[in-house]
């Protein structure tokens, strides 16, 4: 397998598996919001920490989806992505909703998901096609 192709299969693994422990981190976020004191937690649930997930996701996110689609020329998975983006910075930034605990985390848990299963189709599109002698191009 060319390095290019290893490289782009390890960022889709890496996206999913990255964007899906993002979804549970924001499901679990209200459970651990009693506990958090007495366990010290409290700072995973900062909102630097929750900031510099959602830009790394996006960024990670843009770069493996949009290179997938140079490949493959499919926006199912950009289909899945754009939705997961904008709810996760509309989790984010907009206040009243940042500052609810149960639709917070409703909202950024549907958008890790869907993120994450961006970065599963793009998988699929990548890898749904063999090049071998009897390719037609």
């Amino acid at each position: 397998m060319p390095l290019f192709a290893r490289v782009r299969h390890l960022l889709d693994r890496f996206g999913a598996t990255g964007s899906l422990l993002c979804a549970v981190h924001c499901a679990v976020l209200p459970v651990l919001l009693a506990a958090a004191p007495s366990l010290g937690l409290s700072v995973w649930m900062s909102d630097g920490v929750e900031l510099a997930l959602v830009s790394f996701v996006t960024l990670l996110g843009l770069f493996s989806l949009v290179w997938g689609w140079r490949r493959h020329g499919a926006l199912r998975a950009l289909g899945f992505l754009i939705p997961g983006l904008s709810a996760l910075w509309a989790g984010l930034l907009y206040d009243p909703l940042h500052h609810s605990a149960v639709p917070h985390a409703v909202v950024m848990t549907l958008g890790g998901v869907l993120v994450g299963v961006a970065h599963l189709v793009n998988l699929r599109l990548n890898h749904g096609h063999v090049h071998d002698a009897s390719c037609a191009h």
